[in-house]
């Protein structure tokens, strides 16, 4: 009888160990299915973030190009407006100079007028500079005349000034 009983009872041990197996299995099933239920709201959640920031990635690219054009075209405006300032300052330093020339031929022709004796008072009291640059656009008989008739020291530093050539500084203090 302890056979039958011991018989009995691994038969019993057996059946209700399938049972529990079949329990076992199907909660291991049911989470294995909310970890893929999990899983598959994680890889959603993750597509849905990877197609918000590849849409936010194509907005600023856009932007940025938008911008580079934007500056671009700004770059062009100003080359535009650099090269006409250019224009102008070459047209008006060729208007300067002419104004000069006019100016300085104007200077000439009055003292190739004047008497040798009054443009010899009237070089004495300018700087050696200033003197020398009218007279450089005199002619040579109206230098030589103009130097004769003034004192011989004021004279010697015209000559000299004169001899150096142009350009003559004509900001200097009166010497």
């Amino acid at each position: 009888m302890k056979i039958l009983y011991l018989i009995l009872v691994l038969v019993n041990m057996s059946f209700a160990a399938s049972v529990d197996c079949t329990q076992v299995f199907e909660d291991r099933k049911s989470e294995l299915l909310k970890e893929v239920d999990n899983i598959d709201e994680a890889r959603q959640s993750f597509e849905a973030l990877k197609a918000a920031t590849n849409s936010l990635f194509d907005q600023q690219k856009a932007k940025v190009s938008e911008e580079e054009k934007t500056l671009e075209s700004k770059k062009e405006e100003l080359n535009k407006k650099q090269k006409h300032i250019e224009e102008l300052v070459a047209k008006n330093q060729k208007l300067l100079d002419a104004i000069k020339g006019v100016k300085n031929s104007k200077i000439s022709e009055i003292y190739t007028k004047m008497k040798d004796s009054a443009a010899a008072a009237v070089f004495e009291n300018l700087s050696a500079s200033e003197a020398s640059a009218i007279l450089f656009r005199l002619p040579a008989k109206k230098i030589s005349k103009v130097l004769a008739k003034m004192d011989a020291l004021k004279a010697s530093k015209i000559t000299l000034r004169l001899r150096q050539g142009p350009p003559f500084d004509v900001n200097q203090t009166k010497k």
